[in-house]
């Protein structure tokens, strides 16, 4: 029995040395592809995982004098505050209401967009209209804003000239609470849509043209062509944006939503992004404030692995 177990374990030995040496051989071979992700590994870890320790104050009265050490632990006194705090509450549903919106309303704007450039047949008209919707992605915020403030302006925007044109009273978009989710998303759109048909345009192109030529041959025309071969076909593209898209539902962007803000708009427009730094930066309740990023790291966790799950149940398409 003695000799049995050294002879087994002499083999698993061998077994690890042998694994060892393949590992380096094939490191050794692709060295240059190793050399060349070095810097985003580097950049993950230094900007992604190393400011995660610092999580560690959401369940601490922090102190920046005293630092993590010396601050103060409170367990989960941030949390409770945060879920019995009635501008928690109220912003929490702003921002899940906004976040349904994107999904239901942007999520498919780029993908029936994608459809309509892949009916064109004139390339040369198909490549300016690429290029015309792809541009406004590359404009700040900021620019944005400005733009959607003077087309929306009561006075001189093209919006309420159109409107008084047609008999109607001038509305004010920027100072109506109600109609600051709508500028929100619209302008969203606006803004994005062009550029997220990058990913669904190169799918397309990857379908067998012979799917079509044989639906032809069957008598099916363009629109029964994109009910069964298109959309089937663009399903796990659309089903992996769709899961990266869950994954930051309460995530909806600082800058995106701040800049469209004032007194008048801000009951129905504030998110937890900005209220994160209202409460967090501005009122340096930082403890509090992260307490509020772990929770929606948390929720978008949930929703990233659920959605993944039933995924891969329902159509076999999955993220891992």
């Amino acid at each position: 029995m003695a000799v049995n177990a050294q002879a087994v374990k002499k083999m698993n030995q061998r077994s690890q040395v042998r694994k060892g040496r393949s590992f380096l051989r094939t490191f050794w071979k692709y060295k240059a592809l190793y050399l060349i992700s070095l810097p985003g590994i580097l950049y993950f870890i230094v900007f992604k995982y190393v400011p995660l320790l610092g999580s560690v104050i959401a369940f601490q009265d922090y102190n920046i004098f005293e630092g993590f050490t010396g601050s103060e632990w409170v367990g989960f006194e941030h949390f409770t505050r945060m879920f019995a705090h009635y501008d928690f509450l109220k912003i929490l549903k702003n921002t899940i209401l906004i976040g349904i919106y994107d999904l239901v309303l942007a999520f498919p704007a780029p993908i029936i967009l994608a459809l309509l450039l892949n009916e064109l047949r004139v390339v040369v008209y198909k490549r300016l209209l690429q290029t015309v919707v792809y541009m406004p992605h590359f404009l700040s915020w900021v620019i944005v804003s400005g733009i959607a403030i003077g087309i929306l302006s009561p006075s001189t925007g093209a919006l309420n000239h159109l409107i008084t044109w047609l008999g109607f009273e001038p509305i004010y978009f920027m100072g109506e609470e109600s109609w600051i989710r709508t500028v929100l998303i619209s302008s969203g759109i606006w803004r994005d849509s062009g550029y997220g048909t990058i990913i669904y345009l190169a799918a397309l192109a990857g379908i067998n043209p012979d799917l079509y030529e044989a639906s032809e041959v069957d008598g099916a025309n363009r629109w029964r062509q994109t009910i069964s071969i298109t959309l089937p076909s663009l399903l796990p593209t659309i089903m992996i944006l769709f899961l990266l898209h869950i994954g930051k539902f309460l995530d909806f962007g600082f800058e995106r939503v701040y800049v469209f803000l004032n007194p008048l708009n801000k009951e129905n427009g504030e998110i937890l992004d900005t209220y994160i730094y209202t409460a967090g930066l501005l009122g340096q309740q930082f403890s509090y404030t992260t307490a509020i990023g772990l929770f929606k790291a948390l929720v978008g966790v949930i929703f990233i692995v659920t959605g993944n799950i039933l995924s891969k149940k329902t159509t076999g398409e999955s993220l891992y």
